[in-house]
């Protein structure tokens, strides 16, 4: 098992994007990580890449669907062998299907939900009998604006992130007592490499002038956000949802008049 009192973490959707630059981040601050994902040629890239970059005995790679709940007992049984303890879990994986509410198919709800709301529930399930016999630790769910606020084409993507900041209050409440804290991170338009590729310029404009601080977040500043409620200088905080979004959760109409106001006085 190597070294088991050094810490551990576990990152959903770590071959790339948000969980990538969370997993670079427990990494950089020392901490042993598993990567899961369910695209396996991204994954093995990633974990190669890592391993080069760091100790070798600090990475792990497991390969499933966190809907799968075989899959994922035999991913925890997994980490519990190589890295016999486990302090933090990010539930970062996630899909999301943008369609008008009346062309969303049972198939579409059915994924997403399973994939956003089942996923986290099943990995947490898993996880928290590792963490309670290390002494407790921290969960960090990846929620979304999109489960705040509502907005077009997003009625499985949206509703699924509603119901896992509910789900973080939830676990928040009952693993308390097993010294777990729970809490959740609500990104808002992120530069991933997806948003780059699906964001028209007009979309980006438009997002710009939404959001006070007028630009996209960085997926180094939302690993940031979420290694701050894993880590030990967050040992108060449980149950809550941290939007990290520029403000733009905070924001009601006029910020681009408001803007040209404070330009032209």
């Amino acid at each position: 098992m190597g070294n088991t009192a050094q810490k551990a973490a576990l990152v959903t959707g770590a071959a790339r994007g948000i969980g990538l630059a969370t997993a670079k981040r427990f990494l950089a601050d020392g901490w042993r990580v598993a990567l899961l994902d369910i695209d396996k040629a991204t994954l093995d890239g990633t974990y190669g890449a890592l391993r080069e970059a760091n100790d070798a005995e600090a990475v792990i790679a497991v390969c499933c669907d966190v809907a799968d709940a075989a899959g994922v007992a035999t991913a925890l049984g997994t980490v519990a062998q190589k890295f016999g303890r486990l302090d933090a879990l990010v539930n970062n994986a996630g899909i999301a299907i943008f369609k008008p509410i009346l062309d969303v198919t049972y198939e579409d709800w059915s994924r997403v939900l399973a994939v956003n709301l089942t996923g986290p529930f099943l990995c947490t399930q898993a996880a928290v009998p590792l963490m309670r016999d290390g002494g407790g630790g921290a969960i960090v769910n990846i929620t979304s604006i999109s489960g705040l606020r509502a907005s077009t084409l997003r009625t499985a993507y949206g509703t699924s992130k509603a119901g896992l900041a509910h789900l973080t209050e939830q676990q928040a409440v009952e693993f308390a007592a097993l010294g777990i804290r729970v809490n959740a991170v609500a990104p808002g338009p992120v530069d991933t490499a997806m948003a780059k590729a699906v964001h028209t310029p007009e979309i980006r404009a438009a997002y710009h002038d939404a959001i006070p601080l007028n630009r996209y977040g960085l997926e180094e500043e939302l690993a940031e956000a979420i290694f701050f409620l894993c880590s030990d200088r967050s040992s108060y905080i449980t149950g809550q949802t941290l939007a990290v979004d520029g403000g733009f959760e905070a924001t009601g109409i006029g910020l681009p008049a408001l803007r040209q106001s404070g330009r032209n006085s």
